[in-house]
């Protein structure tokens, strides 16, 4: 596995979604990565029952802000290379590609979805 140096810029997976940023910090099994784009929208509902509508708490999940830190295990950690987008330009494209594949989707999972995507979006102030 190819140990990165702070100031890296890679792509890491947190929950459900995958962001574009640069490394912060390296500790013994994460990094801390600061976000700068969104490659992947995170799923709407419960993280350990995905895509059922039958939970408990149908969770509303918020993307990570723009240079918000998060801790990312290193095996979900990969080089990005390309141009990083601008965050609120990779947002939107992120969320409109996820709501668009779960206007394909005719379950009651994926209509929960794109209710706690029309909020989401009020509050992203598409």
């Amino acid at each position: 596995m190819t140990e990165f140096q702070i100031g890296t810029v890679v792509t890491g997976i947190y929950k459900t979604g995958k962001y574009i940023g640069e490394i912060t910090e390296v500790r013994p099994q994460h990094y801390l990565m600061r976000v700068l784009a969104v490659a992947k929208h995170p799923m709407q509902g419960d993280l350990h029952n995905p895509k059922d509508a039958d939970v408990l708490i149908f969770h509303e999940r918020r993307a990570l802000s723009f240079r918000e830190q998060a801790n990312i295990p290193k095996p979900m950690v990969k080089l990005f290379e390309g141009e990083v987008p601008e965050y609120q330009d990779s947002l939107k494209e992120a969320l409109s590609k996820m709501k668009k594949e779960l206007q394909e989707t005719s379950t009651e999972w994926a209509e929960m979805s794109l209710n706690a995507i029309q909020a989401l979006e009020r509050d992203y102030k598409f």
